[in-house]
């Protein structure tokens, strides 16, 4: 075989192959939203940022305490609470069901934040 003739065949293979690795690709519309969705909520300098988390019902939710400081994630309605962090620790919870879920750190209480869940 020439060398002509050598890249023509790879390159009739190589295309081939994306053919077939495309033709098993599922097909996604736009309005899908991904299935593993998280949010990250990090804890610096006495607040939570960012202050609203906006994520898809099944999604969850990690709070990373970047503080010197410990701190807290507690939900306002009993839905979730976080032990003490100290810093780098992390707190997540998995939001089931739609809804606005308010919360604040126990330790101190000026420290607000909500999770909107769609």
């Amino acid at each position: 075989m020439t060398g002509k003739n050598v890249w023509v065949t790879s390159f009739a293979a190589g295309v081939m192959g994306i053919v077939l690795l495309l033709a098993g690709t599922p097909s996604v519309t736009a309005n899908e939203k991904p299935s593993a969705a998280t949010g990250e909520v990090k804890i610096d300098n006495f607040s939570f940022g960012p202050q609203t988390v906006t994520i898809p019902v099944g999604a969850t939710v990690t709070w990373t305490n970047r503080d010197d400081i410990p701190h807290t994630s507690v939900s306002t309605d009993g839905v979730f609470k976080s032990k003490v962090m100290d810093t780098d620790e992390k707190f997540s919870y998995t939001f089931t069901k739609a809804g606005t879920y308010p919360y604040y750190c126990s330790i101190h209480p000026k420290m607000t934040g909500q999770v909107v869940v769609q």
